[in-house]
């Protein structure tokens, strides 16, 4: 159900939303866990570190994909914060038409290239025919991983962060299942796995939009709708192309890693892509919280509350540390049982190279979510500059820290590079939101101005049905472009 984050106890509201994105990535993560045990047990290592070697390019396009839709979900969580109804319709309608252009040309291009660029960064030799088909049946499926994030990152910009949890753990579960009965009983190896992502993301696809279709008349698009100008155009591709390549710059560092990580061999790729695994649990959390300091920054923006802004960033940024501090403490505690899970027998010094490297991560968890809450903020008040260049800085640490570090001590300088990566964004975050937030603190909090109404359906409490004949009439907010032009240049 469609909910106002624009008012309540800041941290309050931050949490509560987060916590059904913490839960949505538990799942997946989970998922992920079941997929690389499956893997592992059934095919073995080598086939484990062949789908580990994928993660790189793979998150290259779809991370780039993901960020995009992310991003052109903010201007829908203004105009949601702002009371405007049409605004809303006319940007769902536009994401929809850049969403399926770039479904297109992910599909159609980004199968071709990817055994040359898995040879490109010297994927073992032994890994590359199963590298190559896993990485390929992903990208084929790639308009359904694209236009479920897209339908969730609307759902959750209007307030909602609890349905996308549930069609996420049902398409999740029906992985799990298809993933033990394509490996296994079919005996379709990496190919069997990847489809099976490629099938469940599709179901959720349609969950989504039968979600909409009985429960938010509010995202009911008319043929009106659809006549967005250039102008809304601009507007999502300037929100979301940063956000997109923000993603991509760091999917190339992670990419200049995965070429370090070939050159020490089998056992260290496998060691790397268990403890991802287990780190990703970890940073569901603190990644849940940054998502949600960007819808809760962009809703309030819309209603003319940079006083909650204010508030809320302050209060979402020492609860990502308190958290990176109590996860970090955990994964260093119980890293290695968790990455007996992955490996059978015989495979110490995977398991003791994938605990160092989650010890190494460990330490670093409290600047990963002081670089989620600030980043997310910014994000969400409009800003494209500062996020990018942090993705930037991400991109020359990591690299930087792979190559000469890996040469230099092996694996352990290979996992150095994403905590040095985390501290050299930060480094930049801080002094940019500080600024943000001054300007924020010279901002007017409005009243709300009551300028037209627009029809609502009313959700009943009990089964979600829509009472026909409540119509209300809620005023809507006009957003002065001159007051936010100073947030939105940087």
């Amino acid at each position: 159900m469609a909910t106002s984050l624009t008012t309540g106890r800041p941290w309050r509201v931050i949490l509560s939303f987060s916590i059904p994105l913490l839960l949505g990535n538990v799942v997946q993560q989970m998922y992920q866990f079941a997929d690389a045990v499956v893997v592992g047990r059934h095919l073995g290592v080598e086939s484990l570190a062949a789908v580990g070697a994928t993660g790189s390019l793979l998150f290259l396009l779809i991370g780039f994909a993901w960020g995009l839709t992310s991003g052109f979900a903010i201007p829908i969580a203004q105009a949601f914060g702002a009371g405007d109804g049409a605004a809303v319709r006319r940007s769902v309608a536009t994401g929809v038409i850049l969403t399926g252009i770039t479904s297109v040309v992910l599909t159609i291009v980004a199968p071709l290239i990817a055994a040359p660029v898995l040879t490109l960064l010297q994927t073992p030799a032994e890994l590359m025919p199963e590298a190559t088909i896993f990485t390929q049946i992903s990208f084929i499926g790639a308009s359904a991983t694209m236009f479920f994030n897209y339908l969730s990152a609307i759902i959750r910009a209007i307030g909602d962060s609890r349905t996308p949890l549930i069609f996420l753990t049902v398409s999740c579960a029906l992985n799990v299942g298809l993933v033990v009965l394509m490996v296994g009983p079919l005996e379709w190896g990496v190919g069997g796995a990847a489809l099976a992502t490629v099938v469940a993301q599709a179901v959720s696809v349609a969950l989504c939009l039968e979600f909409v279709r009985r429960r938010l008349p509010m995202l009911h698009l008319r043929r009106a709708d659809w006549r967005v100008t250039r102008d809304d155009f601009r507007e999502h591709l300037r929100l979301g192309l940063p956000m997109g390549f923000q993603a991509s710059i760091i999917a190339i560092g992670t990419l200049v890693v995965q070429v370090a990580l070939n050159t020490l061999g089998s056992e260290a790729v496998a060691a790397y892509t268990t403890a991802s695994r287990v780190d990703g649990l970890a940073v569901a959390f603190l990644s849940s919280l940054g998502l949600a300091s960007s819808m809760y920054a962009a809703q309030n923006l819309g209603g003319r509350r940079p006083d909650r802004i204010r508030r809320g960033v302050i209060e979402g940024t020492w609860m990502a540390i308190a958290a990176g501090l109590a996860l970090g403490a955990l994964i260093i505690a119980f890293g290695t049982p968790m990455v007996r899970l992955f490996v059978g027998e015989g495979s110490d010094e995977v398991v003791r190279l994938a605990h160092l490297m989650l010890i190494i991560n460990g330490c670093g968890y409290w600047a990963l979510g002081v670089l989620f809450v600030l980043r997310g903020a910014l994000q969400g008040l409009g800003h494209t500059l500062i996020p990018t260049v942090t993705g930037v800085v991400e991109l020359v640490m990591r690299v930087g820290a792979a190559l000469v570090l890996g040469a230099l001590i092996d694996f352990e300088g290979v996992a150095l590079s994403n905590p040095l990566a985390w501290l050299g964004a930060i480094a930049l975050l801080v002094p940019a939101y500080v600024r943000a937030h001054r300007d924020l603190g010279r901002m007017p909090v409005d009243p709300v101005e009551s300028t037209e109404t627009s029809t609502m359906a009313i959700i009943g409490p009990t089964d979600g049905s829509m009472v026909v004949d409540a119509v209300v009439t809620q005023p809507v907010r006009v957003i002065k472009a001159s007051r936010f032009a100073r947030l939105k240049r940087r």
